[in-house]
């Protein structure tokens, strides 16, 4: 198999990476935020579940919990896994990353000055206009390296949907190594995760600037 063969046949893997990359990052940064939100709510047992969740999927590997998605609806109550394979690994990796990034935006929430809060209450704004327009902003900007962090680990952490027998670009190198026995489909999967990380850490470097309003 040629150099362009492979790269023909493993583009599709690469396309199915980057959809993985992508679903995760928009069900997961909102609902981080969510969950960060709810881990400071006034109700002791709304806390302590949201504790409970965030420890669990800290806890726990993330390959481990995409079988749990997949296999679980099965052993549990019968029903049938038939199409549920895409549906179940995006649903594991938006729960994972959710959690990490809930940490991250209250350990950001939680670095704000009372002061920030006295000032907008003294100008009348309300909780919900504080956060938004004063709070929110803020942390942002704080937490951005962490959250770069993350999505850098995301990037590779995709090679993880093999576990559910999933093609994408990892799963494909393999597969083409083992009948071709050649190691070119891993350095071009390689060069792959390298290339995507280095676009994600450029466009956050270019986030994260643009915040730098102390320039």
């Amino acid at each position: 198999m040629t150099l362009s063969t492979m790269l023909s046949t493993m583009s599709e893997g690469m396309l199915r990476t980057c959809g993985i990359f992508v679903l995760t990052l928009v069900g997961s940064l909102p609902l981080g935020m969510i969950v960060a939100l709810l881990r400071k709510s006034r109700f002791t047992i709304v806390r302590v579940l949201i504790g409970v969740y965030i420890s669990v999927i800290r806890g726990t590997p993330l390959m481990l919990q995409l079988l749990v998605w997949y296999f679980g609806p099965y052993y549990l109550f019968g029903w049938s896994i038939r199409g549920w394979r895409f549906p179940s690994l995006i649903l594991g990796f938006i729960l994972n990353y959710a959690a990490y990034f809930a940490e991250i935006y209250r350990g950001g929430i939680e670095s704000m000055p009372v002061g920030q809060y006295e000032a907008a209450e003294v100008l009348g704004y309300t909780k919900g206009q504080t956060f938004m327009r004063i709070i929110l902003p803020q942390v942002i900007k704080r937490i951005l390296p962490s959250v770069t962090n993350e999505v850098i680990t995301l990037v590779k952490d995709t090679s993880l949907a093999f576990t559910l027998a999933y093609q994408e670009v990892f799963s494909l190198a393999k597969q083409i190594s083992a009948s071709q026995t050649s190691f070119t489909p891993f350095i071009i999967a390689g060069v792959f995760y390298f290339i995507a990380n280095y676009v994600v850490a450029f466009a956050m470097a270019r986030i994260e600037k643009a915040l730098d309003y102390y320039r």
